[in-house]
């Protein structure tokens, strides 16, 4: 089964379907919505976050889903599927792959109790790494694929707007399977991807955040309208 999801993915896109928290979009039902329509449109699977999120939209699609949950926490700044109790509530919502934070901060849980606990339950794992050094240990202690995801969001690591390429680069050739995830937003930087060795990617924003879409379109326009020499120079 497990080699079965990932010869689903591989050379594929994944879209995360995710809503920020009172956003009207924000409810198991729209997210279940995006995420047949990410499938129609060729997502061969799916990021999903939260219980109810995951249960929606396993009963609305049969593709594969890698399911986290966000736990803000008081004694860590680890938030994806921090706990024991966070993995064993993904596997039991449908989620194929679990995906949690595996960056080197301080944890709840160890990584290798977190990834031995999805092993024992027949899921596969997807380490969250911001770094090189990050990857290797994820892998170490049982990962079964790490994702870039983090790059950008530990203070430590690079810091920029785009996908890490540089950090793809790196894990590449190290040798370690990974996935390429974060401000992915363009299909260029997608193949872009692939190119530096990604098994598959995964895009969110670009996607699936009409409000964040719509902004960059209204930021370039009032730029624009702002500026009296771009308007001269097009008149």
């Amino acid at each position: 089964m497990q080699g079965d999801v990932f010869a689903q993915l591989d050379g594929t896109l994944v879209v995360s379907c995710q809503a920020e928290s009172r956003m009207p979009l924000d409810a198991p039902e729209h997210i279940a919505a995006i995420a047949r329509s990410v499938v129609l449109g060729g997502a061969t699977g799916v990021r999903i976050e939260g219980v109810a999120n995951i249960e929606a939209v396993r009963r609305r699609t049969g593709v594969p889903i890698i399911g986290l949950i966000k736990a803000r926490r008081a004694d860590s700044e680890i938030y994806i599927t921090p706990t024991l109790a966070n993995v064993a509530a993904v596997i039991e919502a449908g989620a194929d792959i679990v995906a949690l934070d595996a960056t080197n901060r301080p944890r709840p849980t160890d990584l290798k109790t977190m990834f031995g606990a999805i092993a024992q339950r027949g899921r596969l794992s997807m380490g969250d790494v911001s770094t090189l050094d990050e990857g290797k240990r994820a892998i170490d202690a049982g990962a079964s694929l790490i994702s870039t995801t983090m790059a950008g969001y530990t203070a430590y690591s690079n810091q920029q707007r785009g996908p890490d390429f540089q950090l793809m680069e790196q894990l590449a050739g190290a040798g370690l399977p990974f996935v390429a995830e974060g401000r992915i937003w363009t299909p260029q930087e997608a193949v872009r991807c692939f190119e530096l060795g990604a098994r598959f990617i995964v895009v969110g924003g670009a996607i699936t955040r009409p409000d964040a879409i719509t902004r960059g379109f209204v930021d370039q326009v009032a730029s624009w309208s702002a500026n009296p020499q771009l308007k001269r120079n097009q008149s």
